[in-house]
């Protein structure tokens, strides 16, 4: 069939004409002007399928050139068109709400069981805090748990108080289940709980002697007739001192970074300097570089970085300087144990030791590794157990789980609550806390 005008037409004449590649306007009586406006048009429309303009005439009306390329069948401009959308992948789809997504599916929930996380938290909101008097001032007992239980006494170390010492432990699971079946009595040094008022400056501190010899009016206090103590640093001093004085009012002790020695030369002068900035400038640099040292060791941002800045903002804030001065230098100041290792069979000495079990503990990276391992040697070797706890130098709040197992094996092993303390234990290894069966 002739072509309109515009189309085009093949070359060969042969049954296979319409598959030739070539191909060239077919020619018609057309005037020169309106074939040259249509040459240029098949050329510049390669490029430009849109047309080219006229821009000669800037006043008068402009022509647009359409090529051939861009008529129909008919030879006529065929008609502009609105761009096709773009295809979409199912995620840009999914996205632009372009292709319905099917609904979720309803999930169905079984076998929940309640987990507290592992999380450092507060102990000040479960604990009674209570005024106790003795013969040298009030101290503050913080008491948490059922009183009519098995009685747990903690004593806390330089810097700190029951809050900030005991809060990471005793938040951990297994320790919060524990709570269950003992009640405990978190006792504070004089002046060292949080908001404290300044000790004058003629208040006589009392000894470490008769720090421990304060615990009689807690127990008299509460009606105790037995305790297991708990004790760290300085405050594991006191409770194996009291121990010492009254060995049938104690059960069992966990001390940890316990020293049964007297202060060195090297310990009386870094805390003698310490007693005296803390008197005169508050908590500087060098005291809070020493405290930091006391309880962590070397390093100890290479560890737990969050950790350290919590404690060095409590050393800042929440203890009085003065009364932390007068605490140091009672410690310092403290006596040696007077205890020895007493071998079976052999004649019983003149220094004694303690006759409970003690479980021995420090931290691998602990500063205070020597002084346990002293202590360690002058106890009853079939009533003693020494742990060092890998990767931590403050056991407390850098290994809770280690050592709230290691606590929990020895209660048991004492005979305290066998069987709560054996699902304590199943629970521990599973990492859930359940509500214990009385």
């Amino acid at each position: 069939m002739p072509q309109s005008d515009g189309g085009y037409v093949s070359l060969g004449g042969g049954p296979n004409s319409i598959y030739n590649s070539t191909t060239e306007p077919h020619s018609g009586s057309k005037s020169v002007m309106e074939t040259v406006k249509r040459v240029i048009g098949t050329a510049i429309g390669a490029q430009d399928k849109h047309g080219l303009l006229d821009r000669e005439s800037a006043g008068g009306p402009q022509p647009y050139i359409v090529s051939a390329r861009d008529r129909d069948k008919t030879g006529k401009a065929a008609n502009a068109r609105m761009p096709s959308a773009p295809a979409h992948t199912a995620e840009e789809a999914r996205l632009l709400g372009a292709m319905p997504v099917d609904p979720m599916d309803d999930i169905e929930l079984r076998s929940v069981q309640l987990q507290y996380p592992n999380q450092r938290g507060s102990i000040v909101g479960s604990c009674d805090l209570r005024r106790v008097p003795t013969d040298k001032g009030d101290i503050l007992v913080a008491v948490q748990g059922d009183t009519t239980k098995p009685a747990i006494v903690t004593y806390h170390d330089l810097g700190l108080n029951y809050a900030s010492s005991f809060a990471g432990f005793f938040n951990f699971p297994t320790m919060r289940a524990l709570l269950d079946n003992f009640c405990v009595y978190h006792v504070n040094a004089p002046g060292q709980e949080e908001g404290a008022p300044t000790f004058p400056e003629d208040y006589v501190y009392p000894t470490f002697d008769e720090l421990g010899a304060q615990l009689l009016f807690v127990m008299t206090h509460f009606n105790l007739k037995s305790i297991i103590g708990l004790g760290v640093g300085a405050g594991a001093n006191i409770l194996a001192r009291f121990a010492l004085a009254n060995p049938d009012k104690v059960g069992a002790l966990c001390l940890i970074n316990c020293s049964s020695t007297a202060a060195g030369w090297i310990e009386w002068g870094y805390q003698l300097l310490n007693t005296r900035n803390l008197r005169t400038k508050g908590m500087t640099q060098g005291v809070l570089d020493y405290l930091m040292w006391h309880h962590f060791g070397r390093n100890p941002e290479e560890r737990n970085l969050d950790l350290v800045q919590l404690y060095k903002s409590n050393f800042e804030r929440s203890i009085n300087p003065v009364n932390l001065a007068m605490l140091i230098d009672a410690y310092i100041k403290r006596t040696d144990l007077n205890i020895a290792r007493t071998p079976s069979g052999s004649p019983q000495t003149a220094a004694p030791s303690l006759k409970m079990p003690v479980l021995n503990i420090t931290g691998a990276l602990s500063p205070h590794i020597d002084d346990t391992v002293t202590f360690n040697g002058r106890l009853i070797p079939e009533k003693t157990n020494w742990m060092k706890i890998s990767d931590c130098g403050l056991v407390l709040e850098e290994q809770p789980g280690k050592l709230a197992e290691a606590f929990r094996l020895f209660l048991q092993g004492e005979g305290y609550a066998f069987g709560a303390l054996q699902k304590i234990g199943r629970l521990s290894r599973q990492g859930t806390v359940e509500s214990l069966s009385q």
